[in-house]
């Protein structure tokens, strides 16, 4: 057996020996602790003799690993166990840092390539582009690599050189880049969204979330807003503290923003507003869905509970937990749920009660009985245990088989990549457009690709078919569903024409993707953004936007 496993395996093992002989010695008459002592006990046994006897060599840090996240699976999603070797990644999503090129990569048409280059960071400012495909890092060929094996080789401390590899089209091409200190944006945009409307883009809460939406709403103050739409669809959540901030932008201060309540006293704390706030009376819509989470529900939630604000778009995630990080030995630590979220009504948001499980083990969804009603500052009646429910909801979109084919076998993605190299440069995000002459193009391309695909309507025909044969009804129905079928068989010509206007509009965020980065494609869909428009067509009508933010 190798000698250094076996002084891991050793060390593991005395480790838990040291910390269950503890626990024997000083808490021997305390139930819970000798049961911790005693599984701990059973636990190192167990590592010692698999090492010992199984019939494989065992790896133990991979092995006790599983253990632990086996464990931590028995209690919630957001519980878990970050090794040593992935702290810089937790770092990373916590505070918006890390050492690189600045930009995101993927697996695309089977290949890795650059998915989308930071705006002023080394990728792009190098010259990198979306859809070149990544060969060599350094003298590492990654072709084969998985994206997580790239990244790391991107990786790096700054002021220090990377050599990049890439084929653009037909062309190889190298790039020699200087890593530098990336700090993503949380708001990847700001603008005016009409000449007396900001809209304001925020896409995380990481460090300086506040102090980013400030400086961008004292931007649009300036350039005339007197209307502000937030939006917080798709934004995980972050760190507490900046959401706070962000609701002190809008709300006076010595305001309560949010409690959270747990089992030990040190994590019972009410978060308030310290500041004065930039501005308390613009009128303020809060776009959210189904993705916006935690802290963006604290914002979205302590708005709508003050009556600060118009929330427009869908029921958020409903995550109220609140996760606290605990130092463990040798540099690994622990995520761990530690208490819940009230916003100031008096409302928990979470909407997933993980302490009853299913029979497959999962926590169940508040029941509408267990449900209790709250007030906000005027006297509107909200409700807890099912995240935050907006005043005004707007069914997601619904895009037609033809558009979601293309889009999920890259099509649109590989024209976009073929007119970027054809063409410098376009209008505006906003102004480009694209041309009947254009679209034309695109469909010629297709001429010769694969996008079948089966519409709803096809589905559920074929779905009738099988009931009606299990079911013996079969050879009475087959003349009907063969008419059936043969009425509503789709044609890839006619789909092409009929949902020209939203595979136009794929087209459009795909190619301004090219020029215009992730700004540019925020940029490029605000006017056919169905909940931005019913957001902005709210703030403008004063009457409507008072009425909504009245007792009911």
């Amino acid at each position: 057996m190798n000698k250094l496993k076996s002084k891991k395996v050793l060390l593991s093992t005395l480790l838990l020996i040291g910390v269950t002989v503890s626990l024997f010695s000083f808490y021997p008459k305390n139930d819970k602790l000798f049961s911790i002592a005693k599984n701990l006990d059973i636990f190192a046994s167990l590592i010692r003799e698999l090492d010992s006897y199984y019939v494989d060599e065992i790896d133990p840090d991979e092995l006790v690993t599983v253990g632990i996240n086996a464990m931590l699976a028995e209690l919630d999603p957001y519980t878990e166990y970050i090794p040593e070797e992935e702290s810089d990644d937790f770092r990373m999503m916590t505070t918006g840092e890390y050492g690189g090129v600045g930009a995101v990569i993927g697996n695309r048409v089977g290949a890795n390539m650059i998915l989308m280059p930071y705006k002023g960071f080394p990728a792009q400012l190098s010259g990198l582009k979306v859809a070149d495909e990544l060969l060599r890092v350094d003298s590492v060929q990654v072709v084969d690599k998985n994206t997580a094996e790239i990244s790391a080789l991107l990786k790096g401390p700054a002021n220090t050189e990377v050599q990049v590899q890439v084929k653009r089209g037909e062309d190889t091409l190298t790039f020699n880049l200087t890593r530098k200190k990336i700090v993503i944006s949380n708001v990847p945009y700001h603008g005016m969204v009409d000449g007396e409307t900001g809209y304001i883009k925020l896409s995380d809460f990481t460090t300086n979330a506040a102090t980013e939406v400030s400086q961008a709403v004292q931007n649009l103050k300036r350039e005339g807003a007197k209307k502000i739409i937030l939006d917080v669809r798709d934004n995980p959540g972050g760190i507490l503290k900046e959401a706070v901030d962000v609701v002190n932008i809008f709300i006076p201060k010595r305001r309560e923003v949010v409690k959270t309540i747990g089992k030990l006293e040190n994590v019972n704390a009410t978060y308030t507003t310290e500041l004065s706030p930039i501005d308390k009376d613009i009128p303020l819509a809060v776009l959210i869905n189904e993705r916006s989470a935690s802290a963006a529900e604290i914002v979205a939630g302590a708005l709508q509970d003050y009556d600060r604000a118009v929330l427009v778009g869908r029921k958020s995630f409903g995550k109220g937990l609140v996760q606290s990080t605990v130092p463990l030995s040798y540099n690994s630590q622990v995520k761990l749920t530690t208490a819940k979220y009230y916003i100031p009504s008096g409302r928990c948001i979470q909407a997933i009660d993980y302490s009853l499980k299913d029979e497959a083990g999962s926590g169940r969804s508040v029941p509408d009985s267990l449900r209790k009603a709250f007030e906000t500052k005027n006297g509107r009646t909200v409700y807890d245990g099912v995240g935050i429910e907006p005043d005004i909801e707007i069914d997601s979109r619904n895009f037609a088989p033809i558009t979601y084919s293309l889009v999920t076998r890259s099509l649109i993605f590989r024209f976009a990549n073929q007119f970027a190299l054809q063409r410098d440069s376009i209008p505006t995000a906003r102004e480009f457009e694209v041309s009947e002459a254009l679209y034309d193009e695109f469909v010629n391309w297709l001429q010769d690709k694969e996008y079948d695909y089966t519409t709803r309507v096809e589905k559920t025909i074929d779905d009738l078919e099988t009931y009606a044969e299990r079911e013996k009804y079969f050879e009475d129905i087959r003349d009907e569903l063969a008419s059936l079928k043969e009425s509503v068989s789709h044609s890839k010509e006619q789909d092409l024409i009929t949902f020209k206007e939203e595979i136009k509009e794929a087209l459009k965020d795909e190619i301004v993707s090219r020029y215009y980065y992730q700004q540019g494609t925020i940029e490029a869909s605000l006017d056919k953004d169905p909940e931005l428009v019913k957001a902005l067509e709210i703030v403008k009508d004063s009457e409507r936007y008072s009425s909504i933010l009245s007792p009911n």
